[in-house]
């Protein structure tokens, strides 16, 4: 009778933190929002389009495809309407110099000769930007934040990706067992 009495208490437990599981998961899927003007989103695409080509140069370890890419976000980074972001004056001037500093990144880049020296931008580049994103969203999709610890001498680096694909813009194909999806935001 006791061992009855365990196993139904136990299956409620179970069942009970089952039902916690999925309203997290709930709570998880539920999408961001992304509430400033539709010009601004569509800007903000194009912009993240140029970034998702942007590593996949790095990815195959390409600089010609590398510099090529660097040049055109740079353009949209810079052709981003941030005067449409309806934020408070503090939140609006973190944005616009994140906007400048991608900017300058994204010269040194197409710039550097060393392709160690162009992911190091490209690192500063994926986490500003990734700041960006979190701040005003990007209208009806999911951006996926990866992360491989070993890159940079094991002090590990994040970039974004459109999918949960594994790429490795860090060390390119060859190590895609050092990719991890570390978050993603979807709106």
């Amino acid at each position: 009778m006791r061992s009855a009495i365990f196993l139904v208490i136990i299956g409620f437990l179970a069942c009970n933190e089952s039902a916690k599981k999925t309203e997290a998961a709930a709570v998880e899927e539920a999408p961001l929002k992304a509430p400033y003007a539709a010009q601004f989103y569509d800007s903000l695409q194009v912009t993240m389009d140029a970034y998702y080509d942007l590593t996949e140069g790095f990815s195959q370890s390409n600089a010609t495809y590398i510099n090529k890419w660097a040049g055109v976000l740079k353009q949209h980074v810079d052709s981003l309407p941030l005067q449409l972001l309806q934020l408070d004056p503090a939140k609006l001037e973190a944005i616009r110099s994140a906007a400048g500093s991608i900017s300058a990144e994204l010269t040194g880049i197409a710039g550097d000769k060393d392709l160690e020296e162009k992911r190091a931008g490209f690192n500063m580049v994926s986490d500003m930007l990734y700041d960006i994103v979190q701040v005003t969203g990007l209208k009806g999709q999911t951006v996926y934040r990866q992360y491989c610890s070993m890159a940079f001498d094991d002090r590990g680096a994040y970039w974004m990706s459109k999918s949960s694909k594994l790429q490795n813009p860090y060390f390119g194909n060859g190590m895609l067992g050092c990719v991890e999806v570390t978050d993603s935001l979807r709106y």
